[in-house]
């Protein structure tokens, strides 16, 4: 899949997971991988940027097998920004669809 693409879309899919439950870095990593071809490197901006922004926060939850991890939850700004993200994404790959 062309990269520029995945950089399109990749923050939407983070939000997206999150919305669905609160998730730890490797776990969404995993999660997206699944569909897309990512580097855990790649996804900790996002959530660097998306967590500067007040759309997600942080915290640790002690781990059976380890030490403790971080969690990332998405805010009550942040569920309104995916929304708006998935809207405007919906939008988007409709109207491309009738061009191509």
């Amino acid at each position: 899949m062309d990269a520029q693409f995945k950089k399109g879309v990749l923050e939407l899919c983070v939000l997206s997971q999150l919305v669905k439950d609160d998730q730890y870095g490797y776990e969404l990593t995993e999660n997206i991988s699944k569909e897309l071809s990512i580097t855990a490197g790649t996804l900790y901006l996002v959530l660097k940027r998306l967590k500067d922004n007040g759309y997600v926060k942080t915290y640790l939850k002690e781990s059976p097998s380890g030490p403790a991890r971080k969690y990332y939850h998405l805010t009550e700004k942040g569920k309104k920004y995916q929304q708006t993200q998935r809207n405007e994404w919906l939008s988007f790959v409709e109207r491309a669809g009738k061009l191509i």
